[in-house]
């Protein structure tokens, strides 16, 4: 297998695995927070389900570029491309990047939407909605680059 398909594997699994570890760390730190709401107050789960899954979408995200360096590559759905080595390193920076970026919203999605646990849902449950909304500003971070790398990676790169 040549240098510059190897280095693409290498980023399809870096972006899924990086997104992915942040997403499964984001989702744990609301959940924490959400279950100790639930021990009381079990009627509160609708709110704190969207709240606690939220941070969860990155993990997504890193896998969808995965796959997309798959496709791109032929690695699936057709057989392996020829790919320079210039382009296998663009193709690794591209979903290191992009793998940063999810690791890091999902943390600090967690860390907003578990604030919203703690605070507007214990003591204001009709109120939940804001916190919901509060968690999805950061999403913005995270959407923003997921649409950069699929647009470097279908239209900056050429094999």
């Amino acid at each position: 297998m040549e240098p510059g398909l190897v280095l693409a594997i290498v980023g399809a699994v870096f972006a899924a695995t990086v997104a992915g570890v942040g997403s499964a760390l984001g989702v744990s730190l609301t959940g924490q927070t959400a279950s100790g709401v639930l021990s009381e107050e079990p009627e509160k789960f609708g709110s704190l389900l969207i709240l606690t899954a939220l941070p969860g979408t990155q993990g997504v995200y890193g896998f969808v570029t995965g796959v997309v360096v798959l496709i791109k590559t032929g690695l699936l759905g057709g057989t392996p491309l020829t790919v320079k080595m210039t382009s296998g390193l663009a193709i690794l920076g591209v979903c290191m990047f992009e793998a940063l970026v999810e690791y890091l919203s999902a943390i600090y999605q967690a860390k907003v939407c578990s604030a919203a646990i703690a605070g507007i849902v214990t003591k204001q449950p009709g109120q939940a909605m804001k916190g919901v909304t509060l968690g999805v500003l950061v999403e913005t971070y995270a959407v923003l680059a997921l649409l950069t790398a699929l647009l470097i990676l279908w239209f900056g790169i050429k094999l």
